[in-house]
């Protein structure tokens, strides 16, 4: 680095080092670590921006600091999720950091932070806030900030000085006293905290949400535009989680029905997605172009009547099946009629397509 390292700041540059620091003697440095870690630092900044806006002047339940208290507060699954899976993360922080691996102890706040309370939960608060009673959105409010202001003493030790400036706005939504985070007393792990039913439950529902958004990806349908879904071999359980949770289907994956297919119940042309054992289906009327993907399949299928004329073309020729080795021979056989069972696949596609043209 003849002309030195742009300042990336010393949360990202400290976080970096951690992470890095796995059981060998040698860091091999990577540039593309540190800028990823101070997206991370701006990641944390912004999700504490969120939740400080959603919060501040609100009745964030009990020891709430603007005399608002005293009214009921009702979790939501995602409360209920959140809190537990931070509790685990406590635990396995702790452990990492125990043994001395700086680096998985980074990983796992990385991981919880990132992908769990940023990306995932801070979007499922949104229906409760927006809609919500205000006993869940009191209840939300309280969970925003206590896991919030938790996380924070959590991750001090490896970025200190961004958690400090955001604990000392967090802090009084908490009802949490102290001059310095760095005084705080440490998180400790709550078994009581982990409701491990709730957090099977909203897994299953962000697979259900990731399953829609991937058919959106695959067949280039708009986030906003509204679908209509059909389930196949739902279980009891998952009957009950499709009816608690129709307000993070129709905000997070914008279906605007479920409907539960009987047991013989024929289904139109649909994409389909498996979560679980339980089949989720999106009918393809009125969402792609017939004539586009039925010249799309006709091109796959040109395609392969090359490969079987060219396989044809060996078989046929004596000379090639009086040298050939048997396995040889057989192999080219039994690539043939991996290559016709894909034409005929793709013929019943044509089919269907044909039908949603009529």
């Amino acid at each position: 680095f003849a002309d030195g390292i742009e300042a990336h700041g010393t949360d990202a540059l400290r976080f970096t080092l951690a992470a890095m620091a796995s059981t060998g003697r040698d860091i091999n440095w990577d540039m593309k670590r540190l800028d990823g870690y101070r997206s991370f630092c701006n990641k944390l900044w912004n999700a504490s921006r969120y939740v400080l806006m959603n919060t501040e002047d609100q009745d964030c339940g009990p020891n709430s600091p603007n005399g608002k208290t005293g009214g009921e507060m009702q979790l939501s699954l995602a409360d209920r999720w959140i809190t537990g899976l931070f509790n685990q993360t406590v635990k396995t922080f702790e452990e990492h950091m125990g043994a001395y691996r700086f680096d998985l102890a980074a990983n796992t706040l990385y991981e919880f932070t990132w992908n769990q309370f940023c990306d995932w939960y801070l979007e499922l608060t949104k229906p409760v806030l927006q809609n919500g009673s205000e006993a869940e959105q009191r209840g939300t409010r309280h969970t925003l900030v206590t896991v919030l202001e938790q996380l924070l003493r959590l991750m001090h030790p490896l970025m200190p000085y961004i958690t400090e400036t955001i604990w000392h706005r967090v802090k009084p939504l908490a009802g949490v006293e102290g001059e310095t985070l760095m005084l705080a007393a440490f998180p400790e792990y709550q078994a009581d905290k982990v409701d491990t039913e709730a957090m099977a439950d909203l897994e299953w529902v962000k697979q259900v949400i990731v399953a829609v958004r991937n058919i959106r990806a695959e067949l280039n349908i708009a986030p906003s535009k509204p679908l209509n879904a059909l389930l196949r071999s739902v279980s009891a359980r998952d009957k009950a989680r499709v009816e608690a949770n129709q307000t993070f289907f129709t905000t997070l994956a914008k279906l605007e029905s479920m409907t539960i297919l009987a047991d013989g119940d024929n289904a139109p042309m649909s994409t389909t997605q498996l979560v679980g054992e339980m089949e989720l289906l999106i009918p393809m009327a009125g969402l792609i172009d017939v004539a586009a993907e039925m010249a799309r399949i006709d091109k796959q299928v040109d395609k392969l009547n090359g490969e079987v004329a060219r396989i044809e073309g060996k078989l046929s020729n004596e000379g090639f099946v009086a040298k050939a080795p048997a396995a040889v021979i057989d192999k080219e056989r039994s690539k043939m009629a991996d290559l016709k069972r894909d034409m005929d696949k793709l013929k019943e596609q044509q089919a269907e397509l044909a039908k949603l043209e009529a």
